[in-house]
């Protein structure tokens, strides 16, 4: 005999029905993949247990994209068939766009600073640390271009007290020779005195 149609209702028996959804949950997980596969569809698929564990599954443009894209097709959806003469619709509908963006980055921040990793799957992970590792090679290299302009801008200024140096040494040098010419002058001077002075007189 062929096995009979399934009733769908709740699952009584705890056990029956947690082996039932983790068949189902991997099944369920399994066609989301090929259809993402065979159709080239972008697939986000959220299950959450009676115990409130996360199971999900993305293509390759990440869950967060995919959700950002609803949450604009949703909108967009939603303002056009809404009644555009009502502003608290209007607000409304723009308060939830807004909030959801800022959970969104609220959560890609999170994950930037290492936390809340646990539900990232393998490949979401590996796009995270691609993006740390770019932001950190562009950190290095702001970095060490600053350090270079830092250090061309003491060289500079290096350059400039050198030649001021030169140019003081120049003039100190300038001033004291004229003050040992002037000092020779003046003994010169001195001693033609003295020599007159001393000279004899003749009548």
């Amino acid at each position: 005999m062929g096995r009979g149609r399934v009733q769908l209702k709740r699952i009584e028996n705890k056990i029956n029905r947690q082996v039932t959804f983790s068949k189902r949950r991997s099944g369920l997980l399994k066609k989301a993949h090929e259809i993402s596969v065979l159709c080239d569809a972008e697939v986000a698929l959220i299950v959450f247990s009676n115990k409130g564990k996360l199971h999900e599954y993305a293509t390759d443009s990440s869950m967060d994209k995919i959700l950002e894209r609803y949450k604009r097709y949703s909108y967009a959806e939603r303002t056009l068939f809404s009644n555009e003469t009502d502003p608290q619709v209007d607000w409304y509908l723009e308060y939830g766009k807004l909030k959801a963006r800022v959970d969104s980055l609220q959560k890609s921040q999170r994950h930037l600073m290492g936390e809340e990793l646990d539900s990232l799957s393998i490949k979401e992970l590996q796009t995270l640390e691609q993006q740390l590792e770019s932001s950190l090679k562009h950190i290095r290299t702001t970095k060490n271009q600053i350090m270079l302009n830092s250090i061309a801008e003491l060289q500079e200024k290096e350059k400039i007290w050198r030649d001021r140096n030169k140019t003081l040494e120049k003039e100190i040098m300038a001033k004291e020779k004229a003050k040992v010419l002037q000092q020779s002058a003046s003994w010169g001077e001195r001693t033609i005195v003295t020599r007159i002075a001393h000279r004899p007189l003749k009548f």
